[in-house]
C-alpha cells in the first residue's frame, strides 16, 4: 500500500475506503511494524482489541492517531487523508471554503483541519544548504489599492503593514524560506549563517542588508537598482520564482494571512517546492510519515 500510486481522487478513494484500511497504512508508515510508544520509546508495548496498544512502562493506552495531528479529533481518517491530498496536489493550496464543501464539514473545522495540517509542512525549513545558494527577502501583507483612502499605509521597507520573508534556496536542491522581524543586517547574516555551510557561493542582489556576508562566504551580487538581473551565473531568479508562487497563492487563494499565522502558509509552500520532483501519491506519504506535530485549537487562536 505504501508504495502504491493515487493518480486522482478515485484512486484515493479507492485505496481508502473506510477507516480500517487508513488506520492500516498509517501504522505502515509510522512504525513499519515495530510499534513504538508515544509516551515512552523504550518501552515494550502491548497489542489490544479495537486497534489500541498498551505501553508497558507508563500503562497508557494508545493508537496511532495518538500525539499526531489526527489526536482528539472526530473527523475519519478517510477525510484527513481526502483534505492531505487536496491540499498538496493543489499547486496553490486550497481554501477552507473550499475544503469544506469538498468534504462536508464547517468552515471553521476545514481552516482547524488546514492549519493541522500546514504545522506538519515545516519539516523542510532547517535544512542546511551548500553550493551555489540564492537569497532574497521579500515583504508579505495587504495591498494599498484594497484600501480606502484614509486606511492606506506607507509602503516600503519599514513599513509595520507587511511581514519580511527570507528565503533562500540551493540550485538543484532545497529551500528554506523563514519568517522574520526585520531585513537589517543582524537578522540576515543570523538566518544565513545558521543554514549555509561557509562552502557555498551566495549569490544576492545589492541591499546593504548582505554587505558583511563576503567576511564568511563567497558573494557575489547582481544590482537590480541598476537594471542588471544577470550576471553570469550571478542571479536570485529561482528565489524569486518561489515569491512568484507564494504570493499568487496568498493572494490568490487565501486572500490574507495575519502575521501569526503566515510561517505556516510559507511552509506550505516550501513543502510543495521541496517536493516537486516527488509524485503526487510521495508527496501524500512523505506528509503522512511526518505527522507527529499535533496543534491544538487553544494554541491556534490564542492572541
Amino acid at each position: 500500500m505504501i508504495n502504491q500510486d493515487f493518480n486522482s481522487i478515485l484512486d484515493l478513494l479507492k485505496a481508502f475506503p473506510d477507516e480500517q484500511t487508513c488506520i492500516n497504512h498509517l501504522e505502515a508508515l509510522r512504525w513499519n511494524g515495530n510499534v513504538v510508544s508515544p509516551f515512552d520509546s523504550t518501552s515494550k508495548v502491548y497489542n489490544c482489541k479495537g486497534n489500541k496498544y498498551k505501553c508497558k512502562n507508563t500503562g497508557k493506552y494508545f493508537n496511532v492517531r495518538t500525539a499526531t495531528l489526527f489526536d482528539n479529533t472526530k473527523i475519519g481518517l478517510q477525510k484527513w487523508f481526502l483534505s492531505i491530498w487536496l491540499v498538496t496536489s493543489h499547486k496553490k493550496g486550497i481554501s477552507s471554503l473550499q475544503l469544506s464543501r469538498d468534504i462536508d464539514v464547517t468552515q471553521k473545522t476545514a481552516w482547524f483541519m488546514l492549519q493541522r495540517i500546514r504545522n506538519c509542512f515545516g519539516i523542510d525549513n532547517d535544512s542546511e544548504l551548500d553550493n551555489e545558494v540564492e537569497i532574497d527577502e521579500t515583504f508579505v501583507g495587504g495591498k494599498n489599492k484594497n484600501r480606502h483612502a484614509d486606511k492606506k499605509v506607507k509602503q516600503g521597507i519599514g513599513s509595520s503593514d507587511k511581514t519580511p520573508v527570507m528565503g533562500m534556496v540551493e540550485r538543484n536542491g532545497k529551500l528554506i524560506a523563514k519568517k522574520i522581524e526585520n531585513v537589517k543586517r543582524e537578522s540576515l547574516t543570523k538566518e544565513i549563517v545558521g543554514r549555509i555551510k561557509h562552502t557555498a557561493n551566495i549569490y544576492t542582489d545589492e541591499w546593504v542588508g548582505y554587505n558583511s556576508l563576503s567576511r564568511v562566504y563567497d558573494h557575489k551580487t547582481v544590482k537590480h537598482y541598476n537594471g542588471q538581473y544577470v550576471d553570469g551565473r550571478v542571479h536570485t531568479n529561482t528565489i524569486e520564482g518561489f515569491w512568484s508562487l507564494l504570493k499568487r497563492g496568498i493572494f490568490g487563494i487565501y486572500h490574507f494571512t495575519s502575521k501569526k499565522h503566515l510561517q505556516l502558509y510559507v511552509d506550505e509552500f516550501v513543502f510543495r517546492y521541496n517536493s516537486r520532483l516527488n509524485s503526487e501519491s510521495q508527496r501524500f506519504n512523505l506528509l503522512l510519515a511526518n505527522t507527529e506535530n499535533r496543534l491544538t485549537y487553544k494554541e491556534l487562536i490564542n492572541g
